[in-house]
């Protein structure tokens, strides 16, 4: 198997590196030319130039070169394209080709460049698929199947949607550590002793200041309508927090605490367990579209597909997609489907 890497940081790199010990034969592309030496030195890369007959080309430039990039491998390979970019939305409103899929690895880490990339950096990481309508089934059970060698949980989400959920988890959490370490910086007078005192939750809140700043230009300004949204919430909620606080409400600051306290130990830690699952088999026509409309009744529902496989039959314009979720969504999904008129069955798999 062949991958194309266009853009070898620290995405790019680590994607490479995965899929070279999985016995893939690497090719890349990048314009800067020191990386792409590095990206060689590290041994991954088979040749500095990208292969014709590449089974996969993954994007991974900076979101405002994503589009070029894209278009470039569509028009110059055979096999499949996909990015890595952290906005979706503006991306596929400018390309429409069965042989792309938009993706979003949410993984990284706080060295920059190729010299932080390793080959585990998405092992138990989510990474977010957004087919749209023109994306065929066998595209995205390529990618999906692909990726998987990584490590990763494969989670399909509409791209608008994909946006507006990263903005919460991602965007904002980056621009609120930003905030705090300016915070800090602003006491002047006691700096060197604050700094000196920064341990604990403060070094943990603010752990992801220290990334890549670059990246981040590109990001608010293609997401800036999520972002700007829910940092007005953020804002909202600050202010309630110091009314409480003023007032001396104790008993809201106590159920707001606990809240807090009950929704961290809550999230999730890595796919459920195979007891805690459930297997949906859809119906559905031979045709591009089908995965990105059913993808997109799971989004509705808030269900995270964890495995999906398509079956094409030998004969005729039927396939069945296999999907595996969570059994506690299983019937309520699985109805979802039933009303927009998918024949469907289901069973645990406990």
């Amino acid at each position: 198997m062949k991958a194309n890497i266009i853009g070898t940081g620290l995405i790019g790199a680590s994607i490479g590196l995965g899929l070279k010990q999985n016995g893939w034969e690497i090719f890349g592309e990048d314009i800067d030319k020191k990386r792409l030496a590095q990206a060689t030195d590290l041994g991954f890369l088979s040749n500095e130039k990208i292969a014709k007959d590449a089974d996969i080309t993954f994007i991974a430039t900076p979101v405002e070169e994503i589009v070029e990039a894209a278009q470039y491998a569509l028009k110059n390979t055979t096999g499949i394209v996909t990015d890595v970019g952290s906005v979706k939305a503006p991306i596929l409103k400018e390309i429409s080709d069965s042989r792309f899929v938009g993706g979003h690895p949410m993984a990284g880490n706080e060295l920059d460049g190729i010299l932080g990339a390793k080959a585990d950096l998405f092992e138990n990481a989510v990474w977010v698929l957004t087919p749209s309508e023109e994306t065929s089934d066998e595209t995205y059970s390529k990618i999906s199947d692909t990726i998987k060698m990584l490590g990763v949980e494969v989670v399909a989400l509409p791209a608008a949607e994909h946006d507006r959920l990263v903005a919460v988890v991602s965007h904002v959490p980056h621009l609120t550590a930003g905030a705090l370490m300016r915070l800090a910086l602003g006491q002047s007078q006691t700096k060197s002793v604050l700094m000196r005192l920064a341990a604990g939750g403060f070094r943990d809140m603010t752990r992801i200041a220290s990334g890549n700043p670059d990246i981040w230009i590109d990001i608010c300004e293609q997401n800036k309508e999520a972002i700007c949204e829910y940092l007005d919430v953020l804002i909202t909620e600050l202010e309630k927090t110091k009314d409480i606080i003023a007032n001396s409400d104790q008993q809201s600051l106590l159920s707001d605490l606990s809240a807090a306290r009950k929704a961290r130990i809550s999230l999730p830690v890595g796919t459920s367990m195979p007891e805690n699952l459930a297997e949906i088999r859809v119906a559905i026509p031979d045709k591009p579209g089908s995965v990105a409309e059913i993808a997109t009744l799971a989004s509705q529902l808030n269900v995270n597909i964890y495995d999906l496989e398509i079956a094409h039959k030998a004969e005729g314009e039927l396939g069945t997609m296999i999907l595996v979720v969570d059994n506690s969504v299983k019937e309520s999904f699985a109805k979802k489907l039933k009303d927009a008129k998918y024949s469907v069955s289901s069973q645990s798999l406990g």
